[in-house]
Parts: C-alpha cells; structure tokens; sequence
C-alpha cells in the first residue's frame, strides 16, 4: 500500500542498439551535490553535479533509481554511455527532484531517530510519550503502564509510559520493553477499530495479525483476515482509521478500482487527506 524507500523507473528501449562503449571516462563535471556510495559515473544534471552507479546488467532498458544511497542507473552492455547520459539529461529535473526528496527524507528519519534511554519521547496515537524507568511499574504488575497526559498543561502534565527496568537498563531492552507495550496497545486499538467500521462497511473480518513489513501498511484476504502494521499506532487515530477503513473495504472489492475508493468514501469522505498524511508523516525507524 505504500512504498517507504526507493523510486524506481524503467525507461523507453533503445530503437537501435549503440556500440559498446564501457571504457569512456566520465566527464569532469566537479565535487558532487548528490553522491552514491559505489559511484562509478559523474554527470551534471540541471544545473547539479551528481555522481552515481552504472550498472552493465542483462535487460532491455535502461533503468533508473533513486533510493536511500542516491542513483544508480542499469542499462543494457550494448547501449553507448553517450545514450545513457542524454536519457538521464532527459530526466534530470525529475532524478534531482527525487534525490532532494529521498534526502529530506533521510534528515527527517534521523530526527525521528530514538535514543533508548531515560526521558527517550516516541509517539503514541499522535502525541508524544516520554518513557521513565523505576520500579512502579513491576509493582502493578504489568511491566509498562502509561500515564495519560494533559495537552492543556504542556510539559507539567505530560503523558509518560512506566517502564519496569532500572536506569542502568541497555538501550536494547529499553527499546524492546517499548515496543512490546506498543505492540500489544496495537492490536487492543486495531481489534477496536475494525469493530467499530465493519458493520458500517457489512463485511466482517475473521482474523487480525501484526505486521512488521516495511512497504506495506496492511492488507485484506478473502477470508476476512486482516493483517496491519503495528508501527501504525504511531498515528493519530484518524490516520490508523484509514489503514482499517482501507482494509476492510477490500473485503468487498479485492482491486484499487473506483468502486473500491468509493466503498472507502462511503465510511470516510476525506480519506485523501488522511492517506497523503501516512505518506507524508516520518515515523521513528525500527530495527
């Protein structure tokens, strides 16, 4: 449903295949803004230097893509480098544009980056929850219980989640007492949610199962099994309703036709908003 990281686009094949020409030295084009770890090539690309990786591999078109290490390019052994780069200069604004937004997206990541320790804050439903550790939450038993903020008060009256361990626990199992708790308040909020729409939907789900996928943020099988990523309880609670709302709407329609979008509108009119908010929101990276 959604892809997280890498963009990735298969241009037009070549109408005659050019000499082989692997020896060609790259341009000297200066320092690059944009640069892939394995760059091999260098190319200007509006106005901006950008080193990447030339891959010879065994295909028909020239491939291009932009992910978290920068742009590589694939082409076939018998198209010329002059070919390539002209196809690349073709594409310039769209591969900068790409490559400026995978690094945003990176800077953003690393904002969201956890230290697991005392005072650590991660989202919870929206809004932020700082972790303390101490003993009071063994002593209820539960080994991690959340005490409710108050938005109104700031950070007099912020919300903070108890965990059982002593300051000298390791970030591991800081983290790992975390996520144990979010997991576990994901599939009470998820069971509760796809309650609450499936009547409104007339389809009933048979079976909820969590997810720690990476490019997806759930899906839906004929059965009636759901199956959601537990990370979505990061999200405020109209951001999750549209995973479920998603989900629970291909209980009637198995495809992305319109009369699937409009199955989700019935329940949600702005189901557009809230799906380009999942796109857009960073969430802090798991392991």
């Amino acid at each position: 449903m959604k892809r997280l990281v890498q963009l990735v686009l298969d241009l037009f094949e070549p109408a005659a295949a050019s000499p082989p020409a692997t020896s060609e030295a790259p341009k000297t084009v200066g320092e690059p803004h944009f640069a892939h770890p394995r760059a091999n090539r260098k190319i200007v690309l509006s106005n901006t230097p950008v080193a990447y990786a030339m891959v010879r591999a065994r295909r028909r078109t020239i491939g291009m893509l932009v992910g978290p290490d920068g742009l590589e390019v694939r082409a076939p052994r018998w198209v010329g480098m002059a070919e390539i780069e002209s196809t690349l200069r073709e594409k310039s604004d769209w591969i900068v544009r790409k490559l400026e937004e995978m690094r945003q997206q990176q800077a953003q990541q690393a904002q969201a980056q956890i230290a697991w320790a005392e005072g650590a804050v991660f989202p919870y439903l929206g809004q932020p929850v700082r972790i303390r550790l101490g003993p009071s939450a063994w002593s209820e038993g539960a080994g991690a219980v959340l005490e409710p903020g108050d938005p109104s008060q700031g950070q007099a009256k912020e919300a903070c989640l108890h965990i059982g361990l002593p300051l000298t626990a390791t970030p591991e199992q800081i983290r790992d007492a975390t996520q144990a708790w979010l997991m576990r308040q994901a599939r009470r909020v998820f069971q509760e949610r796809l309650n609450h729409f499936a009547p409104q939907l007339g389809v009933t789900w048979t079976r909820l199962s969590l997810s720690s996928a990476s490019t997806r943020w759930g899906s839906a099988s004929a059965n009636g099994s759901i199956r959601l990523n537990w990370r979505l309880i990061h999200h405020r609670l109209d951001v999750l309703d549209y995973v479920v709302v998603h989900e629970l709407s291909h209980l009637q329609v198995m495809d992305h036709s319109p009369r699937f979008w409009d199955t989700v509108k019935t329940v949600l009119p702005d189901y557009a908003q809230r799906r380009a908010t999942l796109k857009t929101e960073t969430l802090p990276p798991w392991p």
